[in-house]
């Protein structure tokens, strides 16, 4: 059962976020779903009620104090003053405007073209996204454990698979020593066994995510092996085990999901990676 905190509650709403998705795993159920919801919908939180929220997050009223007082606050009023006070804060949101890109349709929506210029239009807006929220600083730890890697292994399935794909064949062509942890043939187990703590695992996953790809990065975590994840989001169970994660928030229209920004960072990792090598060695594989 998740305690009351007693610490002081996180007076900002990077604090509460980076508070949720670090204690994640140690709350109920019922307050896991609370915390999902805040994270998709904190405009909901600074501005509707309890009454509106709890039926939108499909809880009981009484739930969303409970998880104001799971995070130190006396009451949800007092934690929806955080809200709010990122309402006022911050610069226009990227991840709002994508998701509202998404929703967005017309007369002309089955239209080819039209069709085009929706998942255009919200790619435009991931990608601006992902460019002001990668911090250098975890660009700069990924490339280092990909630098000192002996072998780099990549692991990506279904939707994710392009995205692996892409960084096994450039990683290749830059000299490096890669695997592709493909699971054909059911090998999955067999690929990912010879993972030894002076390699580096690249793991690729969203929502829902695969069950393969984190049998890999639980074995590589147990090996000691460094680990760098792409996903969607402070609760992916990719975060915890990782040494560096990205949170790529993708380009959606209607059920659709694109891999626009994805790929943008899979390619500055290519692209950084070979830099490195090119100052250490003085030359590098290229990328075709």
């Amino acid at each position: 059962m998740t305690k009351t905190a007693t610490s002081a509650p996180p007076e900002s709403y990077e604090e509460l976020r980076a508070e949720m998705a670090g204690r994640y795993d140690g709350l109920t159920k019922r307050l896991r779903q609370i915390a999902e919801y805040a994270l998709a919908n904190p405009n909901d939180m600074a501005l509707e009620t309890v009454a509106v929220i709890a039926e939108r997050a499909e809880i009981q009223p009484s739930s969303l104090i409970r998880f104001a007082k799971a995070f130190g606050y006396d009451g949800f009023s007092t934690m929806q003053r955080v809200y709010r006070r990122r309402l006022i804060d911050q610069r226009p949101s990227y991840l709002e405007r994508i998701r509202a890109f998404g929703e967005t349709s017309d007369g002309d929506s089955q239209v080819p073209l039209a069709v085009l210029d929706r998942f255009v239009g919200a790619a435009v807006l991931a990608l601006n996204n992902l460019n002001e929220t990668v911090e250098a600083e975890a660009l700069e730890h990924a490339l280092e454990s990909l630098v000192s890697a002996s072998t780099i292994y990549v692991v990506g399935q279904r939707r994710a698979f392009p995205v692996a794909a892409y960084l096994g064949y450039a990683f290749a062509q830059l000299g490096r020593r890669t695997v592709l942890v493909d699971s054909i043939g059911g090998m999955l187990s067999q690929q990912a066994s010879a993972i030894r703590a002076e390699d580096a695992v690249v793991a690729v996953s969203f929502h829902p995510y695969s069950p393969e790809s984190l049998q890999v990065v639980e074995h590589a975590r147990d090996r000691g092996a460094a680990i760098v994840a792409i996903t969607d989001g402070p609760f992916s169970p990719l975060v915890g085990p990782a040494d560096v994660s990205f949170e790529v928030e993708e380009a959606q229209v209607e059920s659709f999901r694109a891999l626009s920004a994805s790929m943008c960072l899979a390619l500055a990792l290519v692209v950084g990676l070979g830099h490195r090598l090119d100052a250490a060695n003085g030359t590098t594989g290229s990328v075709r």
